[in-house]
């Protein structure tokens, strides 16, 4: 009974942990000719093993820790902030899943609030005043998203009244007529991730790095698989709620195919636009995405009642 379970959620961890890697190779390749200059391609084969002698080289290297720092919360925060991310890819909804979570989406926002823990327990326990500056604001960061995050969610929730992923995937709605609500769900998500123009916590050219200042080899390499792999389970559950599929046969290929677009948007902005100053970035979650995600949501339930 539980074998084909746990062998489920083992698959996903695994291609999910694949797919990160290679995400990271498809990144630094589409930068290269964004930029009109080469990727990675002197490792073997047009530098497709890259992302293994990334890794390889990682944590292979010492592991070296400032000495006033707080040793196990130091190796606790990263190791957590990389299994809330697997942890999100237990629920991938495909069309011949071993089984089903009726609440996926509440898993997911239980899930994905977490993170927050994870920055802030890795500035703190660097005890740098420097990591802890960079933790706090990029908590302040994840917490002023979540908010509008949060909000722009239950609007679509109710469009498509059921909180499983699985049968969202099935489902197609309108998104047109909501195409300010998928375009703040994005830049939310932007945010969320850490990702330009709101890589504020970890914004090299400001803090040296943020919150993970103080993190190499190894411990470093943990937090940068759960950024990536966060960016693809995201754009993963963007595409099941807001794009869904009209053929049911071809749900799975497609939920792929779209995802792939959305991760390769993620590159598209960070080739594209500079980095925002903090106090716009805030003005425009807490005075903007706020009362749009707010007037969706007031908007979204007399529609649903007239149709």
């Amino acid at each position: 009974m539980y074998i084909p379970f746990f062998s489920s959620i083992l698959m996903s961890l695994i291609l999910a942990l694949l797919a990160m890697a290679f995400y990271t190779l498809v990144e630094r390749k589409f930068l290269g000719y964004f930029h009109l200059r080469k990727g990675p391609n002197k490792v073997s084969l047009m530098g497709l093993p890259q992302p293994f002698a990334d890794a390889i080289k990682l944590f292979v290297k010492e592991q070296a820790s400032p000495s006033p720092s707080n040793r196990i919360p130091f190796i606790i925060a990263p190791t957590m902030s990389l299994i809330l991310a697997l942890l999100m890819w237990s629920i991938y909804p495909h069309t011949h899943q071993s089984f089903f979570l009726q609440f996926s989406v509440l898993y997911f926002l239980c899930v994905s609030s977490m993170n927050v823990y994870s920055t802030f327990l890795a500035g703190w326990s660097s005890n740098s005043k420097y990591a802890l500056l960079g933790a706090l604001r990029g908590v302040a960061q994840t917490i002023s998203y979540e908010v509008s995050m949060s909000l722009i969610l239950l609007t679509a929730l109710i469009i498509l009244l059921t909180m499983d992923f699985t049968k969202a995937t099935l489902m197609s709605w309108p998104a047109a007529m909501f195409l300010p609500l998928a375009v703040v769900w994005f830049i939310t998500n932007l945010a969320e991730t850490n990702r330009t123009p709101f890589d504020f916590a970890e914004g090299e050219s400001e803090l040296v790095s943020g919150f993970n200042v103080e993190y190499s080899s190894g411990l470093f390499a943990l937090i940068f698989m759960a950024e990536y792999a966060n960016i693809l389970v995201m754009s993963l559950f963007t595409s099941v709620i807001f794009m869904g599929t009209i053929i049911p046969l071809l749900s799975d290929f497609t939920v792929v195919m779209q995802t792939l677009l959305l991760a390769t948007l993620f590159i598209w902005v960070r080739a594209t636009y500079p980095r925002m100053r903090y106090d716009h970035l805030m003005n425009l979650t807490w005075k903007s995405f706020l009362p749009l995600s707010l007037c969706l949501l007031m908007l979204c339930v007399p529609l649903m009642i007239i149709m």
